[in-house]
């Protein structure tokens, strides 16, 4: 299956330039429910070491790079194109950065933007908000976090959402990402709570590196004391672990923080889950969450928003992870660059990048809220590229 090619089974929905890819009456609802209202833009912003492993992610074309990209993307996201950026957009392999559709949609639907900085190696060049979290050491550890931080990260991701699901006003929340490897620890995340993930989680390779992620994995389970089992499960120990202890072991900063703030933001408002493998990992770790600590949610509240080229892509499984997580909808932008005149968009429609800082979301943000198909939105997208080749 190609990047354009749609599963028989997936459905537009009343609105165009929307898919939807599960649980069709769920997503329909929620879609009808939130057509016209303005969101509020949530990015979580944060770093794991497993990010730093050669060839890992494409987000970035060095290591070196990879470690300002998520600063980099925040200065973008709140600024735009700039003459001189303290952080000027990394260098990517292939392709152009993600925030360059979030940005651009920012600006045309005049977006409240939250940033939090759930645990960066630096602060970034724009103000955010510190969750007190730490960057994650390599999942290969088997100790990426303290508990204690993990923690904190809950509750304060947990405060925030219910702060911000009163500032909607009728609207929702879009809970967004960017943390370089990410979708390692997503498999990790996954892994832990029972999943068959191994195979399915997508990647900002036009070919996910299936095998290095998984031997990454399999030696941070090893590590914490936790063997693999067959067909690529988990052996946990007897009673099922505490997610917030899987986290500490093999998690990154922004996922725990993200959960936090959609199980307590669902309670009053729609939530957005705006990202591919990672925010399905998010959904899976807050269904966890709320099981073993009794919490209030309302995850029919909750829909995962993504790219079509991450929904769509064919060296993962993006449809069959949210079938094995369960009720979760799953919605994609129908936003194609196959006709774009610059060569960094074309090159998502090879596979790269695919998607980041919230780009899926804000795609169908647009699409909801000023009523734009993808042609209009690639137009917009576009004209901030044109403006960001001008600025430096």
């Amino acid at each position: 299956m190609s990047c354009r090619d749609v599963p028989t089974d997936c459905l537009y929905s009343e609105i165009d330039s929307i898919r939807i890819y599960t649980q069709q009456t769920q997503a329909r609802e929620w879609l009808q429910q939130y057509r016209g209202r303005l969101p509020v833009f949530a990015c979580i912003l944060g770093f794991t070491a497993t990010g730093l492993i050669p060839g890992i992610s494409a987000a970035g074309a060095t290591p070196e790079d990879r470690q300002y990209t998520a600063i980099a993307d925040a200065e973008f996201l709140v600024n735009g194109p700039l003459p001189q950026p303290k952080y000027p957009l990394p260098p990517l392999v292939v392709g152009a950065s993600p925030v360059l559709i979030s940005r651009a949609v920012v600006e045309a639907c005049d977006l409240p933007i939250y940033l939090f900085n759930a645990g960066l190696p630096q602060p970034p060049a724009v103000p955010a908000i510190d969750l007190g979290g730490i960057p994650a050491n390599c999942l290969t550890s088997g100790n990426a976090l303290p508990l204690d931080i993990v923690q904190q990260l809950f509750a304060q991701g947990w405060q925030w959402g219910k702060t911000l699901a009163t500032r909607v006003a009728g609207g929702y929340l879009i809970i967004s990402e960017c943390v370089v490897g990410g979708t390692t620890t997503a498999l990790s995340l996954l892994t832990g709570l029972g999943i068959a993930a191994a195979g399915k989680v997508n990647s900002s390779h036009p070919n996910c590196n299936h095998a290095q992620k998984w031997e990454i994995v399999r030696v941070g389970f090893q590590r914490a004391g936790w063997e693999m089992g067959k067909e690529s499960q988990v052996l946990l120990p007897p009673s099922p672990i505490d997610p917030l202890k899987l986290v500490a072991a093999v998690g990154d900063p922004m996922q725990i923080a993200a959960a936090g703030m959609a199980i307590a933001a669902s309670d009053r408002s729609g939530v957005l889950l705006a990202g591919g493998t990672q925010m399905l990992a998010v959904y899976a770790l807050a269904q966890a969450l709320a099981a073993r600590h009794s919490l209030s949610w309302r995850p029919d509240h909750i829909v995962v928003g993504t790219t079509r080229w991450v929904a769509q892509d064919p060296t993962g499984d993006t449809v069959g992870l949210a079938r094995a997580i369960g009720d979760v909808p799953l919605l994609a932008t129908d936003l194609s660059f196959a006709q774009s005149r610059y060569p960094s968009l074309q090159a998502y429609e090879e596979g790269y990048v695919k998607e980041g800082v919230g780009a899926g979301g804000c795609a169908i943000a647009s699409h909801l809220y000023k009523n734009w198909n993808s042609l209009q939105l690639l137009e917009a997208i576009e004209a901030l590229v044109e403006r960001y080749r001008y600025s430096h």
